[in-house]
């Protein structure tokens, strides 16, 4: 496979890497100093403790587009994981439905349960392949087989499927799931008609997970347009916000990189807690384009993106791996240089997330 090349701003940071920065290392926090009800004025003169350098090397895996050969598909990814930590990624990710074609009719014969006793083919390779590599994994995305849960599933219902995406640790194992909470539901006339819902169940929270390499965000495809999503991830402490996606020929051209840039810039500050050791990057993995040019054509365009809204790597529609180092003193950087969070109005207006009310991970 094809291994892209970072740009200048990638470059940069692992020069950092190597002129001592080394191996991620776990990550630290300090109590926040504002809160919802807004920053006092002490909290604008509070010095900015300055972390230690922490660089970590990312691969965005954007396979072939799969096809309806389920064994062909595991075999490639596994195989793209492999390339991805030899190439010296801490974390490395898959793109949306990576084990079958993007159909509506391709997602309940390629469906397979997770976390239940007996295991399934994809998540056993996952699994298998963060912790022969020691990586935090985050696995794209499968159509999940449930069970009468989330978002439109009731409790009588026997099967309900989910557009799934798996995170896994190579010492833990599998360490969260996200399903899709806003499902691909468009109609572009004379362009593109698709009905996730019409066989896929929105998913019923966010998820934020701690890993070896910082805590990660997961959102799928369709997510990334919803600011309010990233911005609770980010509420949460999310340090990467982390999107394996499918775009089409369509709106990807137009939106795919303006989406994700907006989400790095929406989230340089939190909304209700801030710390100076809280970053946030914007990660997005894609299938590669169908050559064939029958069924679901995807944008491509695998793309990491840092703090300033800067694209630090990507890649065109082919078959490929993207590498980048994600230097998460950044965030810290950029601001001390734009304090956001000191000038953010919450006496006109807040963020309320509802799951960390309820308790939510």
């Amino acid at each position: 496979m094809r291994a892209t090349k970072t740009t200048a701003a990638a470059a940069a940071a692992a020069a950092a890497s190597s002129s001592g920065a080394g191996a991620p290392v776990p990550f630290a926090r300090v109590p926040a100093p504002w809160s919802a009800s807004g920053a006092s004025a002490s909290d604008a003169a509070t010095p900015t403790p300055t972390p230690a350098p922490r660089v970590v090397k990312v691969a965005l895996c954007q396979l072939a587009c799969p096809t309806a050969d389920k064994v062909a598909n595991i075999a490639r990814a596994r195989e793209a994981i492999r390339n991805a930590a030899e190439g010296g990624a801490a974390l490395v990710v898959l793109p949306e439905m990576w084990n079958c074609p993007y159909a509506n009719e391709s997602f309940p014969a390629h469906a397979e349960t997770i976390g239940a006793n007996d295991p399934t083919p994809s998540v056993t390779m996952l699994s298998e392949a963060a912790a022969a590599h020691d990586i935090v994994l985050v696995g794209g995305s499968i159509p999940e087989r449930g069970v009468g849960v989330g978002g439109g599933g009731g409790a009588d219902e026997e099967d309900v499927l989910y557009n799934a995406c798996c995170v896994f640790d190579g010492k833990r194992g599998l360490i969260a799931r996200h399903r899709k909470t806003h499902l691909f539901d468009v109609d572009i006339p004379g362009e593109i008609s698709f009905r996730e819902s019409d066989t896929l169940t929105e998913g019923e929270g966010l998820t934020v997970v701690d890993t070896a390499v910082g805590r990660v965000g997961v959102g799928i495809c369709f997510d990334v347009r919803f600011g309010e999503m990233a911005a609770a991830m980010a509420n949460r402490g999310a340090d990467v916000l982390i999107y394996p996606g499918a775009f089409n020929t369509v709106t990807g051209p137009h939106h795919w990189e303006l989406l994700q840039r907006a989400r790095a810039v929406d989230n340089q500050a939190r909304s209700i807690h801030w710390s100076p050791y809280d970053r946030c990057f914007v990660l997005t993995c894609s299938p590669a384009r169908n050559t064939t040019g029958e069924g679901y054509q995807a944008w491509g365009h695998s793309t990491a993106v840092g703090p300033f809204a800067e694209v630090l790597a990507t890649t065109d529609e082919r078959p490929g791996i993207v590498f980048a180092d994600l230097d998460l003193g950044e965030v810290t950087r950029r601001r001390r240089n734009m304090p956001l969070a000191t000038q953010r109005r919450g006496d006109l207006y807040a963020l309320h997330d509802l799951g960390a009310v309820r308790g939510d991970a």
